[in-house]
């Protein structure tokens, strides 16, 4: 059942925009201009970190930078605490002096794409642009509607192990008939792949176009919106582009140029790869990729917030604990940094003077090897931890991640 839904997601909301250099036949971003003049912008788009997604043309980001609202198809970020993108373990072994390593090269998969992708897939790296650029988010829909409608679909439905292998077989011509830019004709494809169970169509589909351009309506007719949805709503007389024309709004295909040196959006949009996270009682502030989520705290924290890049699959967190009982460096490992004996912690001395416990320790409750970063202050325990594949866990990026902390 899993397999099935992750195939249609990808038939519904992932199709690709590989190599997309002629502006005749890009067809992924459309302007939209509401009744009361207010022009904003749909995108097609997929739900991968592939690096070739992420040539975007100058005028999508255009259409970012004076975009008051960004709107995706649900808030990708409230999967933080709940989901980890990571594929698989990550297979440390050590050194005669404890230091680690992997004996391979080949990137770590992780739920959209793998190491050798963008940090975040297409539609989180628009989520991580709008908080970093202090702009309002807008859901159309909540995860958990999501997930119940394919699951909906698919227990409803008449789909054997027959027709999954048939979307697997089909995914290359998909891509060929996308990269002629005929959104159209992947309209087609994708009605022909569902025709199996054509309610199914109704309720990926037909429903949730009509529920999305209501939804958008009325954000739209207050400020301009750069809304991105899976590029296979985009197109036919039930897609978002005819239901928008058919409630009084133009529609407008905006082409796609390339400039040999980047847009003065382009820039600022680019800039903007960091979030100053900061707890004032703590009197605490670190650099995230992105706006952490803060979790729900247990016991002795005082904070806990996690940020995950769903592409690559690295996460990282920032913990604090009241200091309690922890009367030292050796009660503060014993407790908060369980190294393994190959690879021990190691006691660091900080950029600005201090000193730190830092090492490689297993959490307990689901067995994964992170980066840690221990500190010490007058009553709190401060833990920063940071994993990821074979190239992340072998990169100095945890801490470059562990740099950014400063208490003030």
């Amino acid at each position: 059942m899993k397999s099935q839904i992750l195939v249609v997601l990808f038939l519904t909301l992932c199709l690709p925009v590989y190599g997309h250099k002629n502006a005749r036949q890009y067809s992924l971003l459309w302007e939209i201009t509401a009744p009361s003049g207010i022009r904003s912008h749909v995108f097609g788009s997929m739900h991968s970190n592939d690096r070739r997604l992420f040539e975007l043309p100058d005028s999508l980001y255009y259409a970012l930078d004076n975009a008051k609202i960004i709107s995706l198809e649900t808030d990708i970020f409230s999967l933080f605490e709940s989901f980890d993108p990571q594929q698989g373990d990550v297979k440390l072994k050590f050194d005669s002096e404890g230091k680690p390593y992997t004996n391979t090269n080949r990137a770590s998969k992780s739920a959209y794409g793998d190491e050798d992708g963008m940090p975040q897939f297409l539609d989180a790296y628009f989520q991580q642009y709008c908080y970093n650029a202090a702009k309002e988010f807008f859901a159309l829909e909540t995860v958990n509607f999501q997930m119940d409608t394919y699951v909906d679909a698919f227990e409803s439905s008449s789909f054997e192990e027959a027709d999954y292998s048939a979307f697997l077989s089909s995914k290359e011509e998909m891509l060929d008939l996308y990269l002629t830019g005929d959104i159209n004709g992947m309209k087609d494809f994708i009605k022909s792949a569902l025709s199996i169970s054509p309610e199914s169509y109704e309720s990926l589909i037909t429903e949730r176009n009509e529920n999305m351009v209501a939804r958008l309506q009325e954000k739209m007719n207050e400020a301009s919106v750069f809304c991105a949805v899976g590029a296979g709503h985009l197109a036919g007389e039930d897609g978002i582009l005819n239901l928008f024309k058919q409630k009084g709004y133009k529609v407008r295909r905006v082409g796609a140029t390339f400039s040999e040196e980047p847009s003065e959006e382009e820039i600022k949009v680019r800039a903007l790869r960091s979030y100053q996270y900061t707890h004032s009682d703590i009197r605490l502030t670190i650099e995230f990729p992105g706006q952490p989520q803060d979790v729900e705290l247990f016991d002795s924290q005082v904070m806990h917030c996690v940020y995950r890049e769903f592409g690559q699959g690295n996460s990282y967190s920032a913990e604090v604990y009241e200091r309690g009982e922890i009367k030292n460096w050796e009660d503060a490992a014993l407790e908060y940094l369980p190294s393994p004996e190959e690879g021990p912690y190691e006691k660091i001395k900080l950029q600005n003077g201090g000193e730190a416990l830092q090492g490689l320790g297993e959490e307990y409750w689901d067995n994964a090897m992170k980066w840690m970063r221990v500190l010490l202050t007058e009553d709190y325990v401060i833990i920063l931890k940071a994993s990821g594949g074979n190239k992340f866990m072998n990169s100095p990026r945890a801490f470059r991640f562990f740099d950014t902390l400063q208490m003030w």
